[in-house]
């Protein structure tokens, strides 16, 4: 009877136990979006998806570093849903809807191609769903317009193309009488070449433009192109190609001396260099968009990551892992922050946005501040090093370090602005 008596007060007590308490017990539903199929696959989409994976399953397994260690995001189990971002803008516009209204995910992680940032941000908006950009580096999403419910945790375009100005100029000893330009016809190749033909007549005054080419996105063939740089004869050569765009241009590029012509720069050429390492020769300037693989610090959270990243999958992780892996640690620590706030309780949306406005968080990359766009965008330092294989195996060399105040606009002014007037603060 003792007994008995005993479970009708223990039942009772979790009948009337507070809604806000079990409702903390309910799975988080994410909605995760990278490239599953088509060129930006392998390079990017996958490694992405591969992070999320890791991330999903070791947090919902407390099995991360600290500041990490409390399961999923604050007590509550993550539910990860994949969406394929192959196919155009309007196609991902439906896609996130999809996420947003019938699947109904607290909250959306994605998305590589700035494109497709730039239709989705105004969505997301309508919809008030949270949604994370975990790379799409265009500066244009946070410059042109305020939003709410968008954040992007890895820093913009502006950063690779400041900092590769900054190596290149200091690589060069300042000899730099020309430059030229091998970029995709969108908003991602678009932005990268204008920052850094801007920078580069900041930092070296008269450097000419030899040329600036801006062949279309996943355009495969790039022989015209080339032929037209080299007639050019510039000294420096900047490609911000990034997918399967990249690899054809260095497979492409190389056998007709380019390389050798020309110092040339790869803003992510982190994600080919050990694909085709034996097609980068020595010298070529190596960017991985922050301070991603070769570039990352030696601290915790990195030795766990880059360890569990190469034991499951046989390869390191590329940038594009780490930025994934950074977007569901920053949404993580804002998530509990909001929540310590509540009392423990579940956090509103509303409240997970204002921990994440202006929050400083760790992550496998080092620390990531959430200090421009109004509090919703990150800047991180960047790296950049030259390839350069050791027995057979491809390294980078001379690596130089950039603070993120030195290659990142202050808040409330546009990436050209800060460009033009010298990168003042």
């Amino acid at each position: 009877m003792y007994f008995v008596d005993r479970l009708v007060i223990a039942m009772t007590a979790a009948a009337f136990a507070p809604a806000a308490s079990l409702a903390q017990e309910a799975p988080l539903k994410i909605g995760v979006v990278t490239f599953l199929s088509g060129p930006a696959a392998s390079p990017f989409g996958v490694p992405a998806r591969n992070a999320a994976e890791i991330m999903v399953e070791m947090l919902n397994g407390t099995k991360v570093p600290a500041p990490y260690a409390a399961r999923g995001f604050g007590g509550a189990a993550l539910q990860m849903q994949l969406v394929d971002e192959s196919g155009p803008a309007t196609t991902q516009v439906t896609e996130f809807r999809n996420l947003a209204q019938r699947d109904n995910v607290d909250m959306v992680i994605g998305y590589v191609s700035s494109g497709n940032c730039l239709a989705v941000a105004p969505v997301a908006e309508e919809l008030k769903k949270l949604t994370v950009f975990f790379d799409c580096g265009t500066p244009r999403i946070f410059e042109e317009k305020s939003y709410k419910y968008v954040f992007r945790t890895a820093s913009t375009a502006t950063m690779d193309s400041v900092g590769a100005a900054l190596y290149v100029k200091e690589l060069k000893a300042g000899k730099i009488k020309s430059i030229a330009g091998v970029n995709q016809n969108y908003a991602w190749g678009q932005d990268s070449w204008v920052d850094f033909e801007a920078s580069m007549k900041q930092l070296t005054p008269g450097v000419q433009v030899a040329t600036s080419q801006m062949p279309k996105l996943f355009a495969g063939q790039y022989n015209a192109e080339i032929s037209t740089v080299l007639g050019a004869k510039a000294d420096v050569v900047h490609s911000s190609f990034w997918d399967g765009d990249l690899e054809a241009f260095i497979l492409q590029a190389g056998p007709r001396g380019l390389f050798k012509r020309s110092t040339v720069i790869l803003t992510t050429g982190e994600t080919a260099m050990y694909k085709l390492a034996e097609h980068i020769p020595d010298g070529v300037v190596i960017g991985a968009r922050g301070p991603y693989g070769p570039y990352a610090p030696d601290n915790e959270l990195n030795r766990w990551f880059s360890k569990t990243f190469a034991d499951r999958y046989g390869v390191p992780p590329n940038y594009a892992a780490y930025q994934m892996a950074q977007a569901i640690l920053g949404t993580k620590a804002a998530w509990e922050k909001a929540q310590s706030a509540n009392g423990g309780n579940r956090p509103s949306t509303d409240q997970a946005i204002a921990a994440f406005e202006r929050l400083t968080f760790e992550s496998p990359a080092g620390k990531v501040e959430m200090v421009i766009g109004a509090g919703h965008q990150a800047i991180t330092e960047t790296a950049y090093g030259v390839s350069k294989l050791v027995k057979g195996k491809m390294t980078v060399a001379n690596v130089k370090r950039y603070p993120a105040t030195m290659v990142n606009p202050p808040d409330g002014v546009k990436a050209a602005d800060w460009i033009a007037n010298g990168f003042k603060k």
